[in-house]
């Protein structure tokens, strides 16, 4: 039997790691967002902060749902191919790209600031410019070697990191937390004003930046549906607990001040904006040693969340472009995949280098403000996409699911992707409006993308909005025993073979995904029950309950779903196909008399199969014999 090659990324990740990732994105920019949004927030800087953190939230239930549901690499772009159509699906993923370059960039630049406590030469150019740059050729090294060394290296600083931030927390609290200073600082309308507030929201959206992460890990994580969510709402929690109480202590220790001429203005956005989290140090009142020693321990957990912040923007960005290339829409060479380490070598090379090209000027003002530019327009699409797909999928699996739903038109609609998507929708158009840097950079970003995207799949000949999906190459190697890494099975009647689940399990990978397909054919009128369709609606939704409590019982993680179709074997052969499943397992000896044994569903499949079909009829043991039926095409 051939060996075949894994197709796709190792999954090799767990909850720690899809949360160390995550936050080192989200919670390093507290470090540069902190002095950019109070230079303009003013005493308001923790409410701007609290508003962003409901925004992300809502994003983060949004993204919880539909990564659970898609166990892919791409995020919102694999939302939105499955709500919409593959032009949709670019403008989001290309979109994301940009925003996960700006990451890279941003947070390896401010790495040797940080450093500049030891090295001072690191606090300005030129050192600040090769330190960056070294920081992310040397991330780049890590990810070619592969994922798993990165994401212990990410664990262990961010659990470091988050209990750094909570003890700063807790010693400014006491040392230097007023209430009264907080609310005398604050003068709605001349400090902050009006449009200084919006400026400032729209700056904020930067903070909250890094939910895509878990997403496009979500292919390699060992169990998906539970932990993703899992992941998300532990990163909701620390990021909103941590950058609420320091920016609460950071006003306290820096407040606004008016100088002679009236203007308002705070320290964290004039003196720290380029260290503000040193500046809170500085502030607490410590002295000799003390101080010294603070700033030293400061400077090192900045550096370490940072230094996680450019590698989790590495590890986003190339399986981000890994995803569009798997779908024709990038060139193919960033679906190659490294043949010793399994990992997408070129395309981290390559976004790399453009990183490394922003460092070069040093303006960390045209990074930050062009920041959250592709981030919101990505975050909208999600949204839009979770909503479509409720009304367009309702009975599709989904292991989570957003809260607060209400039904609309038939659907079940989550209101929390409701408010999300008018939320960032609104947050874009002030990106937009407020910020020139975005309107120009982002916008011919997006554009000169989607001319090249339409180029290249007219070069190929292919519909734009049509998904496209390519194959590996399977290498026979010997007669070795077959690696499956997800197994579709079909289950045609309600009299449910308790031993198949199990026997599919058995030829997959341990990590592999199972999913049980109910094939609900729709009958002719004078076929139906006395209840009618619905009758046998409920009855197949009933076989998935069993198929799913049995599956428990035997200690399999199986996910289920239930389609309705006039073909069984197409609608089979489109969700392997669109699934991108290694192996079809089938039982006959349950179905229906028509579907038994080289029926007509089992031939189609045969000679329309899109990867290796395993079909068992008679008895196993009692003399079931599965038959197996392998194709090794490889689709250009």
């Amino acid at each position: 039997m051939a060996n075949l090659k894994t197709r796709g990324l190792r999954k090799t990740v767990g909850v720690p790691g899809l949360f160390a990732t995550a936050y080192g994105n989200v919670g390093s920019s507290i470090y540069y967002a902190l002095g950019l949004v109070a230079a303009h927030a003013l005493g308001l800087t923790p409410l701007v902060f609290l508003f962003a953190g409901g925004l992300f939230a809502l994003t983060a239930k949004t993204y919880a749902e539909g990564a659970a549901m898609f166990p892919e690499a791409g995020g919102s772009s694999s939302f939105a191919r499955h709500a919409f159509n593959e032009v949709v699906s670019f403008i989001a993923g290309w979109g994301l790209s940009l925003d996960y370059i700006l990451t890279i960039a941003i947070s390896a630049f401010f790495v040797p600031h940080y450093l500049a406590v030891f090295f001072p030469a690191l606090g300005h150019s030129p050192g600040d410019i090769f330190g960056g740059v070294a920081v992310i050729a040397l991330l780049a090294l890590v990810n070619i070697r592969g994922l798993g060394e990165s994401a212990k290296l990410n664990i262990g600083l961010a659990i470091l990191d988050l209990f750094t931030q909570i003890a700063l927390v807790g010693l400014g609290a006491i040392l230097v937390l007023h209430p009264s200073v907080l609310i005398d600082q604050i003068h709605l309308g001349t400090a902050p004003s009006f449009s200084q507030l919006i400026f400032a929201v729209s700056i904020s959206m930067l903070a909250y930046t890094g939910i895509e992460t878990v997403s496009n890990m979500a292919e390699e994580a060992r169990d998906p549906g539970e932990q993703v969510p899992k992941a998300v709402n532990l990163v909701l929690i620390a990021v909103l607990g941590i950058y609420a109480g320091i920016s609460i202590v950071a006003l306290s220790a820096l407040p606004v001040t008016q100088n002679a001429a009236g203007h308002y203005s705070t320290a964290l956005g004039t003196t720290y904006s380029d260290d503000p989290v040193l500046g809170i140090v500085s502030a607490l009142g410590l002295h000799g040693t003390v101080s010294t020693v603070a700033r030293y321990y400061v400077g090192t957990l900045a550096a370490t969340i940072l230094l996680i912040a450019t590698n989790a923007g590495l590890i986003g960005i190339s399986r981000l472009s890994w995803s569009l290339a798997e779908h024709r829409q990038l060139p193919g060479v960033f679906a190659k995949l490294h043949p010793r380490f399994q990992t997408p070598w070129f395309t981290i090379l390559f976004f790399s280098a453009i990183a490394a090209v922003l460092v070069l000027p040093g303006n960390t003002s045209f990074l930050g403000n062009l920041y959250s530019f592709g981030a919101m327009l990505s975050f909208t699409i999600a949204h839009l996409s979770i909503v479509s797909l409720r009304r367009r999928q309702p009975d599709r699996y989904r292991p989570y699911r957003a809260p607060w739903n209400v039904r609309w038109r038939g659907a079940e609609v989550p209101l929390t992707a409701v408010f999300g998507a008018i939320g960032t929708g609104a947050a874009f158009v002030s990106v937009i409006v407020l910020h020139p840097e975005a309107r120009i950079i982002g916008s011919a970003w997006v554009g000169i993308g989607l001319i090249g995207y339409l180029l290249y799949r007219r070069h190929l000949g292919i519909d734009p909005r049509e998904m496209q999906q390519v194959r590996r190459q399977q290498r026979p190697v010997g007669f070795l025993e077959v690696s499956y890494k997800s197994a579709l099975v079909p289950i045609f009647g309600t009299d449910i073979d308790a031993d198949a689940m199990h026997r599919a399990a058995a030829v997959v990978d341990p990590d592999a995904s199972v999913e049980a397909f109910y094939v609900l054919k729709i009958p002719r009128k004078h076929e139906l029950p006395d209840g009618g369709f619905d009758e046998l609606e409920y009855e197949a939704r009933c076989a998935l309950e069993e198929v799913r409590l049995q599956a428990r019982a035997q200690g399999l993680k199986v996910r289920v779903n239930l389609v309705r179709t006039r073909n069984p074997g197409r609608a089979i052969v489109e969700e392997a196909l669109e699934r991108g499943s290694d192996l079809i397992y089938i039982s006959t000896e349950h179905a229906p008399s028509d579907e038994r044994l080289l029926g007509p569903t089992t031939r189609y499949l045969l000679a329309k199969r899109p990867c290796r079909v395993i079909v068992e009829g008679g008895g196993v043991g009692a003399g079931r014999t599965p038959l197996s039926a392998g194709m090794q095409i490889p689709i250009a």
